[in-house]
């Protein structure tokens, strides 16, 4: 069990699989750059938070309702939390653009399910995810995979706080175009940096396997 001073914020955990560099700059060196793609998401938070609470045949809709799993050690809050009268909890993460191939959102997402059974005491099967370029729910199944995913990605979140270690940059272009924090991660300047130092170390292993080689009478 983990104490309150020491949960792990569940953003974390999405931003460890977009990017666990950009993990370590948010949530390690407190580094933070908004862009048009942070922005209108935070727009969308925003949007789904404010609205009230209320109930519909058959349903009532909470917002912007805090989680936490001391048994995980992570803490969050959710953007919609559906209670049907038929005993179904069904949370909602309201998201910007579309799905996408990697499984951060719903990572996300699951994670905020295990920190709401924890607090209910009972089981929730899935959720929702709600993109905002398509302007519909994508359903999510909590199955065994994802959540142990979710379990060893608190994990390795965990583990990177405590060192406090920021992993190298590594430029891939769809994924660092799009981020935020590019200017200040430098990836494409630091793998150039790192290239002129692989280029110098290879050469000098070169020229100490040359000097050891080396016919004594060439010199």
């Amino acid at each position: 069990m983990f104490d309150e001073d020491h949960l792990v914020a569940i953003s974390a955990l999405q931003h460890w699989l977009y990017c666990p560099r950009q993990c370590a700059l948010i949530h390690v060196e407190r580094a933070w750059e908004e862009n048009k793609f942070t922005a209108q998401g935070r727009v969308m938070h925003e949007r789904a938070h404010e609205g009230p609470n209320e109930s519909r045949p058959g349903i009532r809709i909470t917002r912007g309702l805090p989680v936490r799993s001391l048994g995980l050690g992570l803490s969050g809050q959710c953007d919609v939390v559906e209670f049907h009268t038929d005993g179904r909890v069904v949370p909602v993460e309201y998201k910007r653009g579309k799905p996408k191939a990697h499984r951060a959102d719903e990572v996300q997402l699951c994670a905020q399910a295990l920190c709401l059974e924890e607090m209910l005491g009972g089981a929730i099967e899935g959720g929702c995810l709600y993109y905002g370029e398509r302007r519909r729910r994508t359903p999510v199944n909590f199955d065994h995979e994802l959540r142990d995913l979710v379990t060893v990605t608190a994990s390795s979140v965990r583990e990177c706080l405590t060192t406090g270690t920021t992993p190298p940059a590594e430029y891939e272009p769809r994924r660092c175009d799009a981020c935020s924090l590019i200017e200040l991660c430098q990836p494409r300047s630091l793998r150039f940096r790192r290239g002129a130092a692989a280029w110098f170390q290879q050469r000098l292993r070169a020229a100490m396997a040359t000097d050891v080689n080396a016919d004594p009478g060439d010199s």
